[in-house]
């Protein structure tokens, strides 16, 4: 049987997802496979240039909508954004055939160099070396940047290496993250045509 090109198979790699707690409430939309259309209101302003960043980068469409308990500070709503667009992409890839599984990237900032690898390989783990000089940027503690990927990380069943190389604007740093994180993200779960399989000896991932 003559097998048919993954160029012609129609496949849908899109989600929705929906996330309310007594904390937040976020919803998350993603096309794998869009061309960088995005719409980002989490009611934090940094937040939502650097997920922006990420969503352009990356060629994804992204729409994502979160509200929280601000007026405590950002560390719930921004790890439950982490969390729901982990949530998304794992849907989205589904059984994860055709992808190309992996992908690294160094990005530079002006000053700032940071690289950044990930594997899509159905573990979830997170390694990020980011120090930074400030603990602010705008409202925002720079720590929840860390949760945010821990968050993304452990839903959707992914290892990223996050590695400051060197810089000193804490804002070109982050925004090299995000920028690399889009890139890295998008190379990763592209389609190889010349595979229609899981991409893993055992099978599954």
């Amino acid at each position: 049987m003559r097998r048919m090109p993954m160029e012609a198979m129609e496949i849908c790699r899109s989600a929705k997802v929906r996330r309310e707690t007594s904390e937040t409430k976020v919803g998350v939309e993603i096309d794998l496979d869009g061309s960088g259309v995005v719409s980002i209101d989490t009611q934090c302003g940094f937040l939502n240039h650097m997920l922006t960043l990420m969503g352009a980068h990356g060629l994804f469409d992204l729409s994502i909508k979160a509200e929280g308990d601000v007026e405590v500070d950002f560390h719930h709503l921004v790890e439950d954004v982490g969390i729901c667009l982990g949530q998304a992409v794992d849907k989205a890839l589904s059984d994860r055939a055709g992808i190309r599984r992996f992908s690294s990237v160094q990005i530079p900032m002006d000053e700032a160099l940071v690289s950044e690898a990930i594997d899509i390989s159905g573990r979830s783990h997170l390694v990020y070396n980011v120090p930074l000089q400030r603990e602010k940027v705008g409202d925002m503690d720079t720590e929840v940047i860390e949760e945010f990927f821990m968050g993304f990380v452990r839903n959707a069943r992914v290892t990223l290496h996050i590695n400051l190389i060197y810089g000193k604007n804490t804002h070109h740093i982050i925004e090299a993250i995000f920028k690399g994180f889009g890139r890295a993200l998008a190379e990763a779960v592209s389609l190889d045509t010349r595979r229609t399989s899981i991409p893993s000896t055992k099978g599954v991932l």
